[in-house]
């Protein structure tokens, strides 16, 4: 696939999507693209908030959705340049300078021209007033982000730092080919490259601390200076930090008070007070100079550990105007192979060790947890009932990182593609954080999905740790099909609110959550000892009329609710992300229709349904897992052998089970077995043992 197809198919997206939601096409274009950066971990949430008018002197004001990066405080806000065109024009330098003026003067007319009197309360417009006059003093940093489905003029190399009223302002421009890149590269998200040279004349002068024969990587020890690291964040923001490791840090820990301290009383002794960071890059270029070796240039570079401290340092400067000069800290930088197969498992290691002091579990490296692989295994597997007429059965393509759907295609001859595209809709791709929010919806979790995709990813991440490790069978193609059922009922309840007569055109992802939440607790306070039949959904891959009725009106009484003039806080958005609005919608007397049974499965019968697929899921891993011992081979287990011998950490069953191994193919371990020799090879590598 090349750009232009890109386009063409992104631009197709834009007018069903529309068409679909009955919104209009701009809305449809900013919403997409909105969510291509907050799954590449560009933007943390985007809230759709479309204004425009004219402010003092006639000015033309325009802002269509923000974001507010509660990690550093950065405002994101986005306005959208899209022309429908067909072939795609250029946007010049000119252009876009006038169109990055819209979002300043919307935050402009709020401080100096009452904007709050002129917009509708009750709108999402309104709740950005809200938030950046609550905010006010806060805020480190405004980013204008230009979505356009135009391409951008070559002349255009970047464009230098603004400010208003003191804060920094940054833009950027989101076209077409940038927003292809990032479906191209393997990491997912955009590569940030580092010319360190751009900060400091010399670079950051380094130690190479790796040890001879090691191809994985290359380990470097630096001293950074303090501004330098403000100077690079402030640059590129949160998302220098690595992903998971930035979620974790926004939702559970302040910016550490005694950093700060140590910034503004103890400067010097920075150094010696502080564990510095940890970064990784995928290219480090070294240069040789009669002082001695300097790293001048990065690429991919991610801070997996010290994401506080870089914060602290921007945030001390910032805030409280500290001299960052006498502040250097030491920073171990690894370089890693680039090739995303052999080193997203080191990436892994390496982020999950260097944060051990904190406590971050393996929720918080989701992308890389079993039941992850076991989710995008089984999606390639099963297929979902052919619906409509049609001769043959799909999948549901679930993508556990992001860009896979289109790599998948970009080698495929166009007989290839065409069949992988029969058999693997666009409509049927579901990514982690789709799955998320339509999972913790029906977990009666609503004021935690209102709160973005990365929290709430995070806490469903969380959760499925703790379940996985209590039981990994329960996670089997039942729970994939269930899940599946719940993202199509939660895609019908967003097509469903648009279309009613008291829909204002605002709140409509948090009347969703909160809808499907409600319906889910009705069911358990009406019927208990019944529960939805899920399987209904997936073998009509549709949601029955008897459900749609009932959530007409519950969407209605949540949409009242949520906008109610008592409701606990002013702006709706904030107030969604609360517990207290979820406990007063639940407290919402709805008397669910009597047909709703015929959609209802009797909890005994279910319990014992979920208890089969559990067992099937137990047959199915040891399957797997047989398959992977005879696939290593005798020699692979008789290496294993000698070294366990001499480390003697092995039980008498994994012993028992390594001997039958070495004799493969003239023996073979059973199921059971072989689930635990593969425990035993993760075992074996704590210990030093390395797989040839």
């Amino acid at each position: 696939m090349d750009i232009k197809e890109f386009r063409k198919e992104l631009l197709e997206d834009v007018r069903s999507t529309a068409a679909a939601y009955g919104e209009g096409t701009s809305t449809a274009f900013v919403n997409i693209m909105a969510d291509n950066l907050v799954n590449s971990e560009v933007i943390s949430d985007f809230i759709s908030a479309f204004y425009m008018g004219h402010g003092i002197r006639n000015r033309k004001i325009r802002i269509d959705g923000y974001a507010l990066d509660e990690f550093d405080n950065t405002l994101n806000l986005i306005v959208s340049d899209y022309s429908a065109n067909e072939e795609g024009t250029i946007l010049t330098r000119k252009e876009a300078e006038q169109i990055f003026l819209w979002p300043l003067r919307f935050i402009d007319e709020i401080y100096k021209n009452n904007l709050s009197q002129r917009v509708e309360i009750s709108t999402s417009a309104a709740d950005l007033i809200d938030l950046v006059v609550r905010n006010k003093g806060k805020i480190s940093k405004y980013r204008i982000l230009l979505f356009t489905d135009r391409y951008m003029s070559g002349r255009i190399e970047s464009f230098e730092f603004g400010e208003y009223d003191g804060i920094p302002v940054e833009y950027q421009i989101w076209d077409i080919e940038r927003v292809f890149k990032i479906f191209q590269a393997e990491s997912g998200r955009e590569s940030i490259e580092i010319n360190f040279t751009s900060f400091v004349p010399k670079g950051i002068p380094c130690l190479e601390a790796s040890n001879e024969g090691i191809e994985d990587y290359r380990c470097f020890l630096c001293v950074i200076p303090g501004e330098l690291l403000a100077d690079i964040y402030d640059y590129y923001g949160a998302q220098l930090l690595e992903g998971n490791v930035r979620s974790f840090l926004s939702t559970k820990v302040a910016v550490n008070k005694k950093i700060r301290q140590t910034i503004l009383t103890e400067p010097k002794m920075f150094f010696a007070f502080n564990n510095g960071v940890s970064a990784t890059a995928t290219s480090v270029t070294v240069e040789n100079k009669p002082e001695g070796k300097f790293i001048t240039y990065v690429r991919d570079f991610q801070i997996i550990n010290g994401g506080q401290t870089t914060a602290s340092l921007s945030n001390a400067r910032f805030r409280d105007k500290a001299d960052l000069s006498k502040i250097t800290l030491q920073m171990k930088l690894t370089e890693v192979n680039e090739d995303i197969d052999e080193t997203q498992g080191l990436l892994q290691k390496i982020s999950r060790s260097s944060n051990s002091q904190n406590k971050v579990s393996d929720a918080d490296f989701f992308s890389t947890h079993p039941f992850h692989i076991r989710m995008e295994q089984i999606s390639r597997r099963v297929y979902a009932p052919a619906i409509g007429g049609a001769q043959h059965d799909t999948h549901w393509f679930y993508e556990r990182a992001r860009g896979q759907y289109l790599q998948a295609q970009m080698r495929m001859k166009k007989s290839e593609k065409d069949r992988f595209l029969l058999q693997n809709p666009k409509s049927q791709l579901v990514s982690k954080t789709d799955l998320a929010k339509a999972r913790n919806s029906w977990r009666c979790l609503p004021h935690i999905v209102s709160k973005g995709a990365q929290r709430n990813f995070t806490e469903y991440a969380e959760w499925i740790d703790k379940e996985w490790s209590t039981s990994s069978e329960n996670f089997n193609e039942r729970y994939f099909q269930e899940s599946i059922a719940l993202y199509i009922l939660f895609k019908h309840v967003e097509k469903l609110v648009p279309n009613q007569p008291w829909y204002e055109k605002g709140y409509r992802a948090n009347i969703v959550t909160y809808s499907i939440a409600l319906f889910a607790h009705l069911l358990k306070k009406q019927y208990n000892n019944y529960t939805l039949d899920l399987q209904i959904i997936w073998n009509k891959q549709a949601v029955s009329d008897v459900i749609s009725n009932q959530m007409v009106r519950i969407t209605k009484r949540v949409y009242e609710s949520i906008t109610d003039p008592n409701r606990g806080n002013a702006n709706v958005t904030q107030w969604c992300k609360q517990e207290a609005c979820w406990k007063g919608i639940a407290e919402l007397d709805i008397l669910l229709d009597k047909e709703i049974k015929s959609v209802l499965l009797d909890k005994k019968e279910f319990k014992s349904e979920i208890r089969q697929a559990a067992r099937d899921q137990k047959v199915i891993t040891g399957i797997e897992a047989q398959t992977e011992v005879v696939n290593k081979g005798a020699e692979y287990w008789s290496n294993l052998y000698d070294f366990i011998i001499n480390k003697r950490v092995a039980t008498l069953q994994e012993m028992q089970s390594l001997k039958i191994a070495c004799k493969l193919p003239l023996k073979l371990p059973n199921s059971i077995q072989s689930q635990l020799l593969l425990s035993l090879v993760e075992k074996a590598k704590l210990e030093g043992w390395k797989e040839i």
